[in-house]
């Protein structure tokens, strides 16, 4: 086994730090979910923390880790005998981001329930956590199933596992902690409440910082034992510090003033439910533990919300996490000043003698200033060759004369609940909740010889199977003889999760600020349903003379809506352009990931204006999606008492259908799914 890096040689992250290790005082905090950039030791702090944790009780040859002193009544391998009692480090169980469901929860041995008759279980990850830590790298990558288990388990502090009327449970108690890179897409809602802590980190800028850090690990590389043994004083100290914070935490006293700060705290930034208030308090008592202190003061509370707090006030997840520090100090000291005495000598208070200091540009920093136009500009206006008029206050640089006619970017338009759009068929891509597929998870359609390792028994399936060889078998006792070559696996339907290509038309067709502000509330209203629908999404964007791939395939829609939102406008519509660019990279992303099945979105008015023949050439280039049965939707930005009907002449090009700005919202699509297929199966035909 490889040495840990220790934990008290970590360099900066003081906000990281404190989080893991007021967990690891008082794991009723909940957990740790850890945002940051590649790079940041977000894996290392982690791995580290495993080392401080004191050793753990266990009933000898338990493989579930009963306590003794109050051991698991249903614990598959009891009932337990008073006495035969060890001790051994804490675990740190690390759940691979493409695990099983049976890896996770544990899996039944079939052939021997159904031979035997007997329940045999082989544990998962989670009985391998109980009472340690859970870590998942890459927490925002993990499939949906795996999701929905964790937070049963989370939940109910219990792993069941029902299959084919075998019952398995035992309990399975953890410290959640998760690591994720928010460029890569976000969590669920669900899991993320699950999260009692979250913290930002990020690479120093400090040049000494940064030194030190090169400097350590190369020496850990080195000789990871030798420098282990350097920290060896250090670590120690730390570890005796958890121990004492342990010891004192029964006796912190949390008083009223205190906790009317923690209400009037979650109330005034809209938290849902009532998780946050519970985990504010749990943490601000660790906090004043963790300082060595019996009460809990107001810089206890305040520091308790800068870690509880971001992560469950976030309303739409385009917005960006964190919480406004003058807002909070105006909060805490209010509700001292409503109290007379809020339990607490300073308000403003943060400083090293309470639980830690608050975070410096961590989940706190400002919010990304909006965009700098607004509504009030002067609207530009659309010529006859499809080019915008100059704004009257652009520059030189920005007017046609310049070169391109492009326009200052403007500000979405209110997002809205759209209609769903799906790709028609049936896949097997990953988990999601679009389009229809074949996964792990749903109802039950069939049955079919296992290829691989069997994860889901069709019982009735394989009775009908082995049954007609049981003479042959010389079956004499009251078991079924089953062979391998007898075994079915259950075939499910459920739901996919797709590639979302936007190609969107950011012509000086498109200019106007009115249509182009509402064309990108639109855009914005497809990315909130593809970041729900646990999607990927792309962003090609075509303009001037070619088009360009503002965004390639990703699970990040927040980063799609960053680009969304700083999208410039003006020069000629370059349709075929367009066109090829996305071909090109669905081509590319159907090597990557080949059972993902993409879903076109065109956002244009339909006026091709760049090239030779531009209208002719849009059609060769929509054609090519055509024939190659490329699931599109074309939402038709034209407006205008008169309107030509070219972006439906380009839908049925595409093989696809095409839908209004207002349509996408009205009762009137809900039949768009079967427009699409119907479509593409009459141009195919």
């Amino acid at each position: 086994m490889s040495t840990p890096y220790p934990f008290t040689a970590l360099v900066g992250q003081d906000d990281l730090r404190l989080a893991l290790l007021l967990n690891a005082v008082s794991p009723a905090v909940g957990g740790v979910l850890v945002r940051g950039e590649k790079g940041t030791a977000k894996s290392t702090a982690v791995r580290a923390l495993s080392a401080l944790l004191p050793q753990v009780p266990v009933v000898a040859g338990c493989r579930f880790s009963c306590d003794p002193a109050a051991p698991d009544p249903a614990c598959p391998d009891g009932p337990h005998d008073a006495g035969g009692a060890t001790v051994r480090d804490a675990r740190m169980v690390e759940l691979p981001v493409g695990a099983s469901e049976d890896r996770l929860v544990g899996a039944l041995d079939i052939e021997r329930a159904l031979a035997e008759g007997v329940k045999a279980f082989e544990p998962g990850l989670l009985a391998d956590a109980h009472r340690g830590i859970l870590y998942v790298d890459e927490v925002n990558l993990l499939h949906d199933h795996l999701v929905d288990l964790l937070l049963d388990a989370a939940a109910m502090g219990a792993s069941y596992v029902e299959r084919e009327g075998v019952s398995v449970r035992h309990a399975a108690r953890f410290l959640l902690v998760g690591t994720m890179n928010p460029e890569e897409g976000e969590l669920r809602p669900q899991l993320l409440d699950r999260f009692g802590l979250t913290v930002e980190v990020a690479a120093s800028r400090e040049t000494d910082q940064r030194v030190e850090v090169v400097r350590r690990r190369l020496a850990y590389d080195d000789d990871a034992e030798g420098f282990a043994a350097r920290w060896h004083d250090e670590e120690s100290a730390l570890r005796s510090r958890i121990v004492a914070a342990r010891a004192l935490l029964p006796h912190v006293r949390l008083g009223d003033g205190a906790l009317r700060q923690i209400a009037a705290t979650c109330a005034a930034f809209e938290v849902d439910g009532m998780r946050a208030d519970i985990v504010m308090a749990r943490t601000a008592t660790a906090l004043a533990a963790w300082a060595g202190r019996e009460d809990v003061l107001a810089e206890d509370v305040r520091q308790a919300a800068l870690l509880a707090l971001p992560h469950r006030r976030r309303r739409n997840p385009f917005d960006a996490p964190g919480l406004d520090e003058d807002k909070l100090d105006d909060t805490l000291e209010q509700s001292a000043d409503d109290e007379g005495d809020g339990g607490d000598d300073d308000p403003d208070g943060g400083g090293p003698g309470g639980g830690g200091r608050p975070p410096e540009g961590g989940p706190d920093a400002p919010d990304t200033p909006e965009g700098t136009p607004d509504a009030s500009d002067a609207p530009a206006t659309e010529s006859e060759g499809g080019e915008a008029g100059q704004d009257e206050n652009a520059s030189p640089a920005q007017s046609p004369a310049a070169g391109g006619g492009e326009q200052q970017a403007v500000r979405a338009a209110e997002p809205f609940r759209t209609k769903m759009l799906s790709v028609p068929g049936l896949g097997e891509g990953a988990a999601g909740r679009r389009s229809r597929a074949r996964t792990e998870h749903g109802r039950t359609t069939g049955a079919r010889r296992p290829q691989g390792a069997l994860t889901k028994l069709h019982l009735a399936a394989t009775v009908q199977a082995a049954a007609p060889h049981q003479r042959a078998r010389g079956r004499a006792g009251r078991g079924l003889v089953v062979r391998r070559d007898d075994l079915r696996q259950a075939t499910r339907e459920g739901r996919e999760g797709n590639l979302v290509l936007f190609v969107v038309d950011a012509s000086g067709s498109m200019a106007a600020r009115q249509r182009m502000s509402a064309v990108k509330g639109a855009v914005l209203s497809l990315l909130l349903d593809a970041y729900q629908r646990r999607d990927k999404v792309g962003l090609i964007t075509f303009r001037g003379a070619d088009a360009t791939v503002a965004l390639p395939p990703t699970s990040s829609v927040d980063a799609a809506a960053a680009r969304l939102e700083t999208l410039p406008t003006g020069g000629r519509t370059p349709v075929a352009a367009g066109l090829l660019k996305a071909h090109e990279v669905l081509r590319v992303e159907k090597l990557r990931d080949p059972a993902r099945r993409p879903l076109v979105v065109v956002v244009t008015d339909g006026r091709a204006t760049g090239g030779v023949e531009p209208v002719a050439q849009a059609g060769r280039a929509a054609r090519l999606f055509g024939s190659a049965g490329i699931a599109s939707v074309v939402v038709d930005c034209e407006s205008g008492p008169v309107r030509l009907g070219l972006a439906g002449q380009l839908a049925g090009e595409l093989g696809g259908t095409a839908v209004t700005l207002d349509e996408l919202r009205a009762e009137s699509i809900a039949g768009l799914v079967k427009d699409v297929q119907g479509t593409r199966m009459r141009s195919v035909a």
